[in-house]
């Protein structure tokens, strides 16, 4: 019976067939934690599509495909990215696995927490994105100049509009844990933080400008959870290199 790979503790000694063969257990596991969900997804994938459209219009919930092949090659596109979504947190845990014996415990102890926030933040940039910017902007899209244009919608553009714009938020959301990265690793500070507190209002800005979203609706509601984010990182940076200087495990840019 093909057993888990076991994950090793900090120090413990291990050779190099026995590194590839446990390499070569977290690569199998991540391919059939891929494979799965993308099976499910395709069994439920009319549901999936349907919770997709839904931030559209009303009226323009009914998606257009323009050859035979479109309907089926978009049914597996989502089924797949839906897969790599639900394994993505096993897939990080198998890589997580197989590089934290070469930490310290109390590092392991201080990167499980921000993976826990990360999983938070990552969670909350979805929701986000799905029920205030996706119906935002899809509002102001499909009626900009709708006396001009007979607007039809491309069941392969949207959706891949749609995922993208999900998957972006959910990115941009992590800017808190950047950020801590690089206070822990003495790239930033707290006090240059807050000195370029402006600075950080104009980046979350064109970071929001550089979204897949370009409509002024979109770009507003994009950029002020970024600055309110902004705003959050400053404060914790504040609190965690307090308790990074005490314990003495801040980095310096000379170290």
């Amino acid at each position: 019976m093909p057993r888990l790979p076991r994950r090793l503790e900090h120090g413990e000694e291990a050779t190099l067939v026995e590194h590839l063969d446990e390499l070569r257990s977290r690569i199998i596991l991540c391919l059939a934690a891929v494979l799965v969900p993308t099976i499910v997804a395709y069994i439920f994938h009319r549901r999936i599509i349907e919770l997709l459209v839904q931030p559209l219009p009303e009226d323009h919930r009914k998606l257009v495909t323009l050859s035979p092949l479109e309907p089926f090659t978009t049914s597996v596109r989502i089924s797949i990215y839906t897969g790599l979504l639900v394994a993505l947190p096993i897939v990080l845990w198998q890589l997580w696995s197989f590089l934290a014996p070469a930490m310290e415990e109390r590092a392991q102890r201080a990167v499980s927490a921000m993976a826990i926030f990360a999983t938070v933040l990552l969670v909350a940039g979805i929701v986000f994105s799905y029920y205030v910017v996706l119906p935002g902007a899809l509002h102001f899209l499909t009626n900009y100049d709708d006396d001009l244009f007979n607007v039809q919608i491309r069941a392969r553009e949207y959706l891949s509009f749609a995922i993208t714009t999900v998957v972006a938020c959910a990115v941009v959301f992590e800017l808190p844990i950047f950020i801590l990265g690089l206070v822990r690793v003495g790239v930033l500070s707290t006090a240059k933080l807050k000195r370029n507190r402006r600075i950080g209002y104009v980046a979350c800005v064109a970071v929001a400008v550089l979204l897949p979203s370009v409509d002024p609706v979109s770009l507003a509601l994009e950029s002020i959870p970024l600055i309110i984010l902004f705003e959050l990182s400053i404060w914790l940076s504040a609190f965690f290199e307090r308790r990074w200087q005490r314990a003495g495990v801040l980095w310096t840019a000379t170290e």
